[in-house]
């Protein structure tokens, strides 16, 4: 079995996600909100993004790790719930690795 601290945890968070899709449970917080849909999973990115700026503004770092490791969950759920997978997400930052962050962005306008 993997430990929780396993470089691999992101993979591990995401495997559970997509579990709880397809055997959902009414006691799991994921399939409800994968239930409620869309909408539901973006009030929650929204939330928590907010949450991340406020507690970047107060400077509180444990804060912000709280914060951050919400709101990167909320976008696994959105990423399961759309059928985006952690390769395609690997696969992007792979294309603009190495490149100009302006040149990349000018590319796509």
């Amino acid at each position: 079995m993997n430990s929780i601290f396993s470089e691999k945890i992101i993979e591990q968070v995401y495997d559970i996600i997509l579990k709880r899709k397809e055997f959902p449970s009414e006691s799991s917080y994921v399939a409800s909100l994968l239930k409620e849909g869309t909408n539901s999973i973006l009030k929650k990115i929204g939330e928590e993004s907010t949450e991340v700026i406020i507690a970047s503004k107060n400077e509180n770092i444990d804060e912000q790790i709280h914060e951050i490791t919400d709101l990167l969950f909320h976008i696994l759920v959105l990423m399961v719930n759309q059928g985006i997978s952690l390769e395609n997400i690997l696969e992007e930052f792979k294309k603009r690795f190495g490149q100009s962050g302006l040149k990349e962005k000018a590319s796509r306008q």
